[in-house]
């Protein structure tokens, strides 16, 4: 099969059919093909957008947006989600607002949030 024969099989797909190709392509290589979901999925057809919005969210980013008045225990507590060392610790608060958790679960997402929150630090989940 040439490259423009693979890449007219693709055009012809449903949006199911190329999301079961991109896990199936997942799971053999042990990737992740966010980025190249979105570039795929453009051309293919106009319905292909609203489908990929709907997918649910699985992992989320935990962003210290603002540190509050407790700075030591805010860096205590990223400490303790990170297992950062003081001086890493101390520049993700520092450079607030900045990334404390990627790629996390929901319930350990909200976990960090509710901690964070507690030692009065601003806190967003996306």
């Amino acid at each position: 099969m040439t490259k423009e024969e693979l890449i007219e099989a693709i055009g012809s797909m449903t949006v199911l059919e190329l999301a079961d190709l991109v896990k199936a392509l997942e799971d053999k290589f042990g990737v992740s093909a966010a980025a190249p979901v979105a570039v795929a999925a453009g051309p293919v057809a106009a319905e292909a957008a609203p489908a990929a919005v709907e997918e649910e969210q699985t992992e989320f980013d935990v962003v210290l947006s603002a540190v509050g008045d407790q700075k030591i225990q805010v860096i205590k507590v990223v400490r303790e989600l990170t297992s950062l060392g003081l001086r890493e610790a101390k520049e993700v608060v520092d450079s607030a607002p900045s990334d404390v958790l990627k790629a996390v679960p929901k319930e350990a997402a909200d976990a960090a949030k509710e901690k964070l929150e507690a030692v009065g630090a601003s806190v967003t989940i996306r």
